[in-house]
């Protein structure tokens, strides 16, 4: 098995359990809470595996808390975007615009670069996403909620791309990707857990007990589905990784017509098949 076509089935696995855990985390009903939970989650499944991993360089710790900082900048817009607007309208976009951010910040920092065809397929990518993000609600109350919800899932985006490429550098200055991933996890639940203590103060077990288990569900999920993209992130360019990765918006969008009852409608269906369209030609055209 080539390095190319592992990296291919890892985003591909990568895409099918971040659609996972994002459905579960809208589904909980307390976004804050369940994210908490999956972070928490995710932090305790790496603890068995500390000992055996290699000690980050001491000169690799900057790039740790970078990485962690970001994923905050992340969380942050994650959790209002998911709180404000339906699954099948704020995902795509935030999904689905984070290969156009990290194209962009990878060619500034990383010095990588798409081929005409890939930007193409970028290009049909994000036209996807025009129409993906139209917004659906049927009063003028509902179209400005829609609207807002947007603003969040665009600086989710945004964050997306951010924490690709500073992940990226991370992972690709550590003896084993592994080290990474078990060192970033083991510090990444701290931010918002610590704005979930603040915002439920008093009441913190009664908001997460409800939670629990689709939180743990999806905790373990999100696990597997980072790691993955980590490792594939050792193996080739950040831009691609993220491609291909997010044509997790198309089953994250099916399953919350599926499980959420959320409308999807002709035109998201026509929308999400160019996305993906455009997501695996950047992949084919590398």
């Amino acid at each position: 098995m080539g390095p190319e076509f592992l990296s291919v089935m890892l985003c591909l696995f990568s895409a099918v359990t971040v659609a996972l855990v994002n459905v579960l985390v809208k589904r909980g009903g307390d976004v804050l809470v369940t994210r908490a939970l999956v972070a928490i989650v995710m932090g305790l499944s790496v603890v068995p595996l500390a000992p055996f991993v290699p000690m980050p360089p001491p000169e690799t710790w900057g790039l740790i808390a970078a990485s962690v900082v970001v994923h905050w900048f992340y969380q942050f817009g994650l959790v209002r975007a998911l709180h404000r607007g339906d699954l099948s309208l704020v995902f795509p976009v935030m999904r689905g615009l984070g290969p156009l951010a990290t194209a962009i910040l990878a060619a500034i920092f990383l010095k990588e670069y798409l081929t005409p065809l890939q930007v193409a397929g970028l290009v049909t990518a994000c036209g996807a996403i025009l129409v993906f993000a139209l917004p659906t609600g049927a009063t003028q109350a509902a179209r400005a909620l829609d609207r807002e919800a947007l603003f969040w899932a665009l600086w989710t985006a945004v964050g997306v791309g951010l924490y690709s490429v500073t992940d990226a550098r991370a992972v690709r200055a550590m003896e084993t990707p592994m080290t990474f991933v078990v060192w970033f996890f083991l510090l990444d639940w701290v931010g918002v857990t610590a704005v979930t203590l603040w915002q439920r103060k008093g009441r913190v077990w009664t908001s997460m007990r409800p939670h629990l288990r689709k939180g743990v569900v999806a905790g373990l999920a999100g696990s597997l589905s980072y790691g993955a993209a980590i490792y594939a992130f050792a193996l080739t360019d950040a831009a691609m990784v993220t491609a291909l990765r997010e044509t997790s918006v198309v089953f994250a969008a099916a399953l919350g017509a599926w499980l959420l009852k959320e409308g999807f409608g002709r035109r998201r269906i026509a929308a999400a098949g160019a996305l993906a369209a455009g997501l695996v030609l950047m992949q084919a055209a590398a």
